[in-house]
């Protein structure tokens, strides 16, 4: 165990976690929300530092990041765990089951130094912190964020995006990028994530506005988050933000709590890819579905192609300085 960052101690040994937006009152011998953050004596301990139940090799466009290092690889790590409760949490076997019958956490212990030669001796360009929800393992992210940094890689969360704008503001300084899901509207997120909209808003506009390069995702869910009103007001938001945030919306497929519900239609894809457009996002995508050709990089000028992917692999890539080579449209990209 480690202490915890970002807390305060109250009366009657209890703790105040000001880590993320639940901001959640602890008192001794207990967890909070996140199940991986236990108050003992008055004291606020990370119980996953180091702890990682998941390392992997993944193209940077899996995260999804499609204009931040495209064609590069990223060595992605993750702890259990999470903040919310999503009912269709993908990863739910390891952010939402985060402890076994005798009370033990999953995973096996690195070091920073161990996560940071693993993504060099990879030829990694990046650390991505992943699969659950990085806040969560802030202290270690953020010792590994220091050491990469040092060693020339890049940092990357993927993120929910329910941080306070103290956790924010603590990696911000060490963070090159971020891909925050943007799931609904505010009834969704009390609904289905035990959560609210506004604090994942103010978490993009704070990370948009400290130059960490944005994009964001939304996973449309039959009759949750799919009907036009909640699909234009996410776009507007965004564009409201920066019209060169890339938007991505993927498909969803039935799983943990939401089994009952149908995957998601080609027609409710191209809806949500169509409102983007028209609201003014410069690059909207879909994803999972590489059928629909949705995943390329076009010129919002000239409509030339300027990336052309099929799945997680980039294809060709023929922007040069930011430009587009036919009209000269500046590109946001980092490269």
């Amino acid at each position: 165990m480690k202490e915890a960052l970002l807390y305060e101690k109250l009366d009657n040994s209890k703790v105040k976690c000001l880590l993320c937006a639940h901001y959640c009152i602890i008192n001794h011998g207990k967890r909070g929300k996140c199940t991986v953050r236990e108050n003992i004596n008055g004291i606020l301990y990370t119980l996953v530092y180091g702890n990682l139940c998941s390392t992997a090799i993944d193209p940077i466009e899996k995260k999804p990041l499609f204009h931040f290092l495209p064609g590069s690889q990223t060595m992605s790590i993750a702890t259990v765990g999470c903040n919310l409760k999503c009912r269709h949490c993908q990863n739910y076997t390891i952010s939402q089951y985060p402890i076994d019958n005798n009370g033990n956490i999953a995973g096996n212990q690195y070091s920073p130094i161990d996560v940071v030669n693993g993504a060099l001796n990879t030829d990694c360009k990046s650390i991505s912190y992943t699969y659950t929800e990085p806040t969560i393992f802030m202290e270690f992210a953020l010792d590994c964020a220091r050491l990469a940094r040092d060693n020339g890689l890049k940092n990357i969360f993927v993120s929910n995006g329910f941080m306070s704008p103290q956790g924010a503001e603590m990696i911000i300084p060490y963070l090159d990028a971020n891909n925050i899901d943007l799931k609904g509207d505010n009834e969704f997120y009390k609904k289905i994530c035990k959560a609210r909209l506004k604090p994942v808003q103010d978490t993009i506009r704070l990370m948009k506005s400290s130059g960490v390069w944005v994009e964001v995702t939304t996973l449309i869910i039959p009759e949750l988050n799919d009907s036009e009103k909640t699909l234009r007001e996410i776009a507007e938001f965004i564009h409201s933000v920066d019209p060169g945030v890339p938007w991505h919306v993927s498909s969803f497929r039935p799983t943990y709590k939401l089994t009952d519900r149908p995957a998601t239609s080609i027609e409710s894809l191209q809806k949500a890819y169509k409102i983007g457009v028209d609201t003014g996002l410069k690059y909207v995508y879909v994803g999972n579905m590489p059928s629909l050709g949705g995943e390329n990089t076009i010129c919002p000028k000239c409509k030339t192609t300027l990336i052309k992917r099929h799945g997680f692999n980039v294809i060709s890539n023929i922007i040069k300085d930011k430009k587009c080579p036919k009209c000269g449209d500046f590109i946001e990209i980092i490269s």
